[in-house]
């Protein structure tokens, strides 16, 4: 039985619940974030449900001596390890290590080609082919064949001349030659964006087609959807840039939370404030100073793992009450 690879979505609600863990039972509460929770939970059911098998696990592991606790973060790959011990703090590292490997297929760990969170790789490939991987994504090679297999995240693929390689994602076939696609995979489709040339589909349901340049869909398991105009400055990524052209806030934090490592939140009240401008992702702290500077918000720093964006105002009033 294929095992369904979990989405970026379900990865972040899996984080944030193994994050919210850890900042109860650290020193940094404060009487803000119990409500928070509450309020976090009640959003949405996946929510609960990440955070009572948190909670199980936490009670599973809290037993365990030290040294057994600690070879359970004892993997190949010492990023990931850093990464959780960073983000989570020793307390909650065990069963939310332990989560992410349950909810993570092995074929993801052991993928060919990986980035971390904030990291972007780009993999020169035959006859002037390159393949870029953006953050928090994985892919498998198979260069005998010419086939780039997506996992996770978003991959784009430039191929000139004469050559032709495919992307298989898990809703479809993508045939690459004397063009350039971004493929990103979502919770339940992905989304297919022609940046030069055309691309040929071919959907798990349904006849292939054809798609050009400025043109994208999105792939499901019932078949294309319909095709849609796409901006091909969009994918800024691939210059190590996020591009925002009169955006909500609300749709730019989540798209900038993609590259950071720990919770990004805001208050309810800033998710239609609007932005614009083009920032550089290597740094995505001076990010927030730049949208704290143009925009009445204030940024709440408890660390670097844990942050939240208020409204300029009702944080100056509870500062000053």
């Amino acid at each position: 039985m294929t095992r369904r690879v979990p989405s970026n979505e379900d990865r972040e609600v899996i984080r944030q619940a193994a994050q919210w863990l850890a900042l109860l039972e650290s020193a940094g509460t404060c009487e803000d974030d119990h409500p928070e929770l509450q309020s976090w939970r009640k959003s949405s059911s996946t929510h609960e449900r990440a955070w009572q098998k948190a909670r199980q696990l936490r009670e599973r592991f809290c037993g365990l001596p030290s040294g057994l606790a600690m070879s359970t973060l004892d993997r190949p790959d010492q990023g990931r390890r850093a990464l959780l011990k960073r983000a989570l703090g020793i307390t909650a590292v065990v069963p939310a290590a332990w989560l992410l490997s349950r909810q993570l297929p092995l074929d993801v760990w052991r993928a060919d080609l990986h980035t971390s969170t904030g990291e972007l790789r780009k993999l020169p490939l035959a006859a002037g082919s390159l393949l870029q991987l953006n953050t928090d994504s994985a892919v498998n090679l198979d260069l005998g064949s010419g086939v780039v297999t997506l996992l996770r995240g978003e991959i784009a693929l430039s191929v000139p001349g004469n050559a032709v390689l495919a992307i298989e994602a898990p809703y479809g076939r993508i045939l690459v030659g004397r063009s350039a696609v971004c493929v990103r995979l979502n919770s339940s489709d992905c989304q297919v964006s022609v940046l030069s040339g055309s691309v040929q589909l071919g959907p798990l349901r349904g006849v292939s087609m054809d798609l050009h340049a400025g043109q994208q869909v999105r792939l499901a398991l019932n078949g294309a959807g319909p095709i849609g105009v796409f901006d091909v400055s969009a994918p800024g990524w691939r210059e190590g840039v996020l591009t925002a052209q009169d955006q909500a806030l609300g749709d730019f934090l989540r798209e900038l939370s993609r590259y950071r490592v720990g919770l990004l939140r805001w208050e309810p009240e800033l998710e239609n404030l609007r932005v614009t401008g083009t920032f550089r992702l290597d740094d995505t702290e001076q990010i927030l100073s730049l949208l704290a500077a143009s925009l009445p918000v204030e940024v709440q720093m408890r660390s670097r793992y844990w942050v939240t964006l208020r409204s300029r105002k009702a944080f100056t009033q509870k500062n000053s009450a």
